[in-house]
């Protein structure tokens, strides 16, 4: 009896030192992560300004819808097979060489995919606006350089190495506030000369990011392993195309129904609204590796409540502060940006509602649930494009516009809300 008695102070102790141990081992690795973040938040507002401010506000508008189609038509490279190397680098790391050799076959397979894509983007939405030149090297850029890019980081990242993957966000965000700045000294900028600016900038950070940081492995091809992953895979290139799609695709119809001028005031509100977005994907980049391992971790309402409130709270008061300090100084982000400074302040729940919308989609990711994720991102864009287009269609002043579109991505997030949950009681699907 005594003997027992006495062990459990020891045991307590123990436990508790343990759980000390964890919580620093989390600590670091979120400020290691969360270091990128802050890095990449100063250079993305120096790269935005630079940009933004030498382009004619029209041709702003421009190059960040062809530029947000980039995004989206970089997720087909590879069918999707990023995700399988973020879930091997995750879980079995001695993996990664044999699953490297699959994307490098894969992305090979992909690439007629993409031209055809980016063609009947073009042709849908650009051809009008845009030369095609221009076009295919802002769609080379986004795809086949810095799509890359993000796979050395997500490999990093998913071996525990935040701090590499933090210092090559930084890199990359650097090297195109770099290259702005460059244009910004040309004698006559135009979005011609920009696009040769923005490919060399991505191109160089590429070849970097797999000198340096990208894992030391054998190549080995197993066509066994790729070929039962890739229903999967393409689960996920799929939804991750709806998920950019519906992120993004506001820029085309803005561009469409409303014109470049207007385009380009639509497209600076909204980077400053994803400059919000970039301190909380890095919290959800860590809970969704902790929900990989272990999947019922948020089966505690208290716990979902507070994350979701949490994210709408620091989102919301980022754009807020953005706000504030265009009113009282609309030119400190210089003027083509001070055209719409007035407009901040319309667009406050903006924000909180597009991060928690992403936010679901992965939890979604996390669980392996990505068919829910695609038909839950197929729903939202879908409801997007229709709410904006109408939108479009009755206000012709863009406060009224922004105005009404908080209550357009309060509707989108119920509806994500609604579903995200409900999959969430179903069981996790181990990959």
């Amino acid at each position: 009896m005594t003997s027992s008695y006495d062990s459990r102070p020891r045991w307590r102790l123990a436990r508790l030192t343990s759980l000390v141990r964890e919580r620093r081992a989390l600590l670091r690795d979120y400020l290691a992560a969360i270091s990128g973040s802050a890095g990449r938040l100063v250079f993305s507002l120096a790269y935005f300004i630079f940009l933004a401010n030498t382009l004619p506000l029209a041709d702003f508008g421009i190059f960040a819808a062809a530029s947000a189609a980039g995004v989206m038509l970089s997720r087909i490279l590879s069918f999707g097979f990023i995700s399988t190397l973020y879930r091997v680098a995750t879980v079995r790391p001695s993996l990664i060489g044999t699953f490297t050799a699959g994307f490098l076959l894969l992305s090979a397979l992909s690439l007629p995919v993409l031209a055809a894509a980016a063609g009947l983007v073009y042709l849908l939405f650009f051809e009008g606006s845009l030369l095609i030149s221009v076009f295919a090297l802002i769609i080379v850029a986004e795809a086949l350089f810095w799509r890359p890019v993000e796979l050395v980081i997500i490999v990093n990242n998913g071996l525990g190495f935040f701090g590499r993957g933090s210092l090559l966000t930084i890199l990359g965000t650097a090297a195109r506030a770099l290259a702005a700045i460059l244009f910004m000294l040309q004698a006559d900028p135009s979005l011609a000369t920009w696009s040769g600016y923005y490919l060399s900038a991505n191109l160089a950070v590429a070849v970097f990011a797999f000198a340096m940081f990208y894992p030391r492995q054998r190549l080995r091809l197993r066509g066994r392993l790729y070929w039962r992953r890739l229903p999967d895979a393409l689960y996920v290139a799929g939804a991750e195309v709806l998920f950019y799609l519906q992120m993004e695709f506001d820029k085309f119809i803005v561009l469409a129904i409303g014109g470049a001028n207007l385009a380009g005031i639509y497209a600076v509100i909204m980077r400053l609204v994803d400059l919000t977005a970039i301190p909380i994907r890095t919290f959800t980049m860590m809970l969704v590796q902790k929900m990989m391992r272990a999947p019922a971790l948020l089966s505690n309402l208290r716990l979902k409540a507070g994350i979701e409130i949490g994210v709408f709270v620091i989102s919301t008061a980022a754009l807020m502060f953005l706000a504030l300090v265009l009113h009282f100084f609309p030119n400190a982000l210089g003027r083509n940006i001070a055209q719409a400074a007035g407009l901040v302040s319309f667009a406050l729940a903006i924000p909180g509602l597009r991060n928690l919308v992403e936010y679901h989609a992965e939890l979604l990711f996390a669980r392996g649930q990505t068919a829910l994720r695609a038909l839950n991102l197929a729903l939202l864009g879908a409801g997007k494009a229709i709410l904006l287009a109408l939108l479009l269609l009755h206000n012709e002043e863009p406060a009224e516009l922004l105005w009404m579109l908080n209550g357009a991505f309060a509707l989108l997030y119920l509806g994500s809300a609604a579903l995200t949950y409900s999959a969430l009681r179903l069981p996790a699907k181990r990959i």
